[in-house]
């Protein structure tokens, strides 16, 4: 199958350090080729892949200090895009929305992947346009404010089977990894480290965006002598970080659409100790992979309970459900419905 992966230009493909569509795109657009597709990727200059690459910009924007305005990188690469349409049997879309006028105009097999969360007004008039487009979400929950578009399936995300690898051992520290922003809640990790008397080591990238929170709300709270910020960690060093830790604190306060982080976790046998939000209970199996938590103390009791839950259960629930080779087998099967030529159907609200 001739299979185009358009990815969103923040970040490379993969990633250099955060970045977690790109990261997923890239594991995508990998096992598509691993099992014998024609996979052709949209993507920022400096990504790696074994895919044929079409960039459509130098570096990724996010790291490009020359880069005043993404939209225009975006918009230039739909319109490579839209060049070499037709020598694809479908084109997969991670950009979100943006894409959408261009491709009601072009009878070509496409689907779109929606990796943010879908619950803020301002979408409602817009998906209502383009209920027809079709669409994947990463987790039902993700689904809930949007439920009359074009839904394909629920994919989840999956990471290769070889990426991290399985530590039997805990360590005797928490972890906190990804983004410092107020959904993210650090500041309830670390309450939760000082109550339960248990080093707490956050390895989070603070964008422009977040740095007032950071600067106001997290950095006094660094000072507590359970803490130790380490900033932006790269997948070489997630694997010793998520690995090591006795457990991952997950205390979103956001309807999270997925949170690759804890399949991550997951894959190194530590478990997730994790607020019940979004997509949560759909990935965290209560008391084999972790716990589900609604308060600081029942978070505090979790940590408590952690040393029950067999690791082994932990890289065993992510080798079974987020794998890569699944994530691609079921995209597979959204690219061959569109193929026999399943239409949009728009919804009743």
């Amino acid at each position: 199958m001739r299979i185009a992966q358009v990815a969103p230009l923040h970040e490379a493909v993969p990633p250099k350090l955060y970045g977690g569509t790109e990261r997923v795109v890239h594991y995508l657009t990998e096992e598509l080729v691993r099992q014998g597709h024609e996979v052709t990727l949209f993507a920022s200059g400096d990504s790696e892949t074994s895919a044929r690459l079409v960039p459509c910009c130098e570096r990724a924007l996010r790291l490009d200090p020359h880069c005043r305005d993404r939209l225009a990188h975006h918009v230039l690469m739909l319109e490579k895009v839209a060049q070499e349409a037709r020598e694809f049997d479908v084109i997969h879309f991670h950009v979100d929305y943006i894409h959408f006028p261009l491709m009601r105009r072009l009878s070509v097999p496409h689907v779109t992947t929606l990796h943010g969360r879908l619950d803020l007004p301002d979408f409602v008039p817009l998906y209502r346009e383009f209920a027809e487009m079709p669409v994947v979400s990463i987790s039902n929950a993700q689904r809930e404010p949007l439920p009359f578009l074009n839904w394909m399936a629920t994919v989840y995300h999956g990471l290769p089977k070889d990426l991290y690898r399985f530590h039997a051992r805990p360590g005797d520290y928490l972890a906190f990894l990804g983004r410092i922003s107020p959904e993210k809640r650090p500041d309830r990790a670390i309450k939760i480290a000082e109550m339960v008397g248990m080093k707490l080591l956050i390895a989070a990238k603070v964008e422009a965006a977040d740095r007032d929170y950071f600067e106001q709300v997290i950095r006094p709270l660094l000072k507590s002598p359970w803490v130790e910020f380490i900033g932006e960690i790269g997948d070489e060093e997630k694997n010793e970080f998520l690995g090591k830790a006795y457990a991952l604190l997950f205390p979103i306060d956001w309807p999270e659409p997925f949170g690759l982080v804890m399949i991550e976790s997951l894959a190194c046998g530590t478990p997730v100790i994790a607020w019940r939000c979004g997509s949560v209970p759909e990935v965290i199996e209560q008391g084999i992979s972790g716990f589900i938590v609604e308060s600081l103390e029942e978070a505090a009791r979790a940590v408590e309970k952690v040393a029950g839950l067999k690791r082994i259960l932990c890289r065993k629930a992510f080798e079974r459900r987020f794998s890569a080779e699944r994530m691609a087998r079921d995209y597979l099967r959204v690219y061959d419905r569109l193929l026999e030529g399943e239409r949009p159907v728009l919804r009743a609200a």
